[in-house]
């Protein structure tokens, strides 16, 4: 039996996130306690409660940054050398990037369901969803309506759950993510007919 940590303070906040991440998503979040993690750890559970207050916080630091990770990836397709209509393409291709090459994180961003942490993790998907609004707005050469940018968003939600579990990366799904994208730009910037015409 391995020996106990003494002092919360040689435990970090970055080695309960790592062993926390791993519990997540290997047995899912209601199967996880903090006394499960703080046994991997070798400490004490009340150590784990000095840096965060209870499972929920937790599971909210994680997402946070897999969220970060994500919001950065629309800050760098915005400030790139690209012209805005190539942008508007790496940012979905990209948000297709991420999903499959990180499904463990993009499971526990957007597809983990429970009442304890839910108001905490829409609130981080809903402001990264804020800025991938923003950022479509800005690089359309036309002004979108709000349900044109959500029904993008949620096909482009769509394509990554759709793969998840079934190719390990995006290397994988590149032919049919190109053809989802442009299939969504069709929708969004129609130069013929569209449904909204009948």
């Amino acid at each position: 039996m391995s020996p106990r940590k003494p002092a919360s303070q040689e435990l970090t906040k970055e080695m309960i996130l790592k062993e926390a991440r791993i519990q997540f998503v290997i047995k899912g979040y209601n199967q996880v306690s903090v006394r499960n993690i703080a046994k991997k750890l070798g400490c004490s559970h009340g150590s784990i409660y000095y840096h965060f207050k209870n499972k929920a916080e937790l599971f909210y630091a994680i997402v946070e940054e897999d969220f970060s990770v994500l919001n950065k990836l629309v800050d760098e397709t915005i400030h790139g050398d690209e012209d805005d209509e190539k942008k508007l393409i790496i940012l979905f291709i990209r948000f297709i990037e991420f999903g499959l090459n990180h499904q463990n994180q993009y499971e526990l961003m957007f597809m983990v369901r429970n009442d304890e942490v839910d108001s905490l993790s829409q609130e981080a998907a809903h402001l990264s969803y804020q800025k991938f609004a923003r950022a479509v707005q800005l690089l359309a050469n036309n002004q979108l309506a709000i349900k044109d940018i959500w029904s993008a968003f949620i096909s482009l939600h769509g394509f990554v759950s759709h793969h998840w579990g079934y190719v390990d990366s995006f290397e994988e799904a590149r032919d049919g993510a190109i053809a989802h994208v442009n299939f969504i730009l069709i929708a969004l910037f129609p130069t013929d007919d569209t449904l909204d015409d009948l």
